[in-house]
């Protein structure tokens, strides 16, 4: 059995470290390249409540993870995970658990007004927020709902008030905002939060991926790079998702993330875990571990930290670096399932 605080490692011996928890597969948003609208209709078979898993039945689990296995961040994702009830006690139970060194959140920023101070002094220490356009009508085709850019900015900024770091998310898709790229950089300079561009990437089957839609990290940095100047820094940690650069003569810095041109899979120490309770090893899986059923049984702590372990020692998962025209059709989870 392993001991607390030493991680486990997977066949290519790479240690689990980062557990991302989906706790809803609801959106309040249509973003075409996640939950695009003529799919993720009206009539669109949600999980019902008693298909996801509960917090003690998520508590449980990351005490397992964290104590057993060698987790030290959480990170709660949805879906928008502000769409589930009462999300701040779920936060509370998770930072009560002895060993987790950071807890963020993924989200799209709408709820975050109403809800930023109370995720605060539940334990939540970041938020990263989603914004693909600072023009209105790009924004608002993106996004499914016609949303408005002021109603995230609204919310990064009460996410910042609350004392959360902030951290912006723009994935960029050639033809739809990559002329943003360089507005977006300026904007959120001047604010003063870190902003990260990630590439088009071809999760789950209902985004319409194709390779030409992709705007690459070079192409990326070279725009920005004509008008501001940046250097390269060195990752905060092992396995961090983003190349990091910061402006020349400054301290502000940027991120991109770039699974399609420069893969990240020899170091990527993460594991999903969905509404549902299957546990992915790969954000573009075709299918997952269920843990929903094990963890309603009479199976003990003890049980339930071999059955992982065997999931993270069989681990052989790196599809960025072996992707293809034929792989990237292949049947893949859902963005909104396990949150990117």
């Amino acid at each position: 059995m392993n001991s607390s605080k030493n991680p486990i490692y997977d066949y290519f011996n790479r240690p689990l470290r980062d557990l991302r928890i989906s706790v809803t597969d609801k959106c309040n948003f249509r973003c075409t390249y996640c939950m695009p609208a003529e799919i993720f209709g009206p009539d669109y078979p949600f999980l019902k409540r008693k298909e996801l898993l509960s917090y003690e039945e998520i508590e449980r689990l990351a005490k397992i993870f964290v104590s057993s296995l060698g987790v030290q961040k959480i990170r709660i994702t949805g879906g928008e995970p502000l769409m589930r009830k009462d999300l701040p006690s779920l936060i509370r139970k998770l930072n009560e658990i002895e060993g987790v060194e950071d807890i963020a959140m993924t989200t799209n920023g709408s709820l975050l007004p109403k809800y930023a101070k109370e995720l605060r002094a539940a334990g939540l220490n970041r938020v990263s927020i989603s914004l693909d356009s600072l023009q209105d009508e790009v924004f608002g085709k993106i996004n499914g709902r016609g949303v408005t850019v002021q109603t995230v900015i609204d919310g990064i900024d009460a996410a910042a008030e609350a004392g959360l770091k902030v951290k912006i998310n723009m994935v960029v898709k050639r033809g739809m905002n990559d002329h943003e790229i360089v507005p977006m950089a300026k904007f959120f300079r001047e604010k003063g939060h870190i902003l990260r561009f990630i590439e088009f990437m071809d999760v789950g089957n209902t985004n319409k991926w194709n390779l030409k839609d992709v705007y690459s990290k070079k192409e990326i940095i070279e725009d920005i790079h004509k008008i501001m100047p940046l250097e390269p820094i060195e990752p905060n940690y092992t396995g961090e998702v983003a190349t990091r650069y910061r402006y020349q003569g400054a301290n502000d810095e940027i991120g991109v993330i770039s699974s399609v041109s420069d893969a990240f899979c020899s170091t990527c120490n993460r594991a999903r875990l969905s509404a549902n309770g299957m546990l992915y090893t790969c954000l573009f899986a075709s299918k997952g571990h269920d843990l929903r059923e094990p963890i309603r049984s009479d199976l003990s702590n003890d049980e339930l930290t071999e059955l992982l372990e065997n999931i993270w020692f069989k681990r052989d998962d790196k599809y960025s670096l072996e992707r293809s025209e034929t792989s990237a059709t292949r049947k893949k989870i859902e963005m909104s399932h396990i949150g990117g």
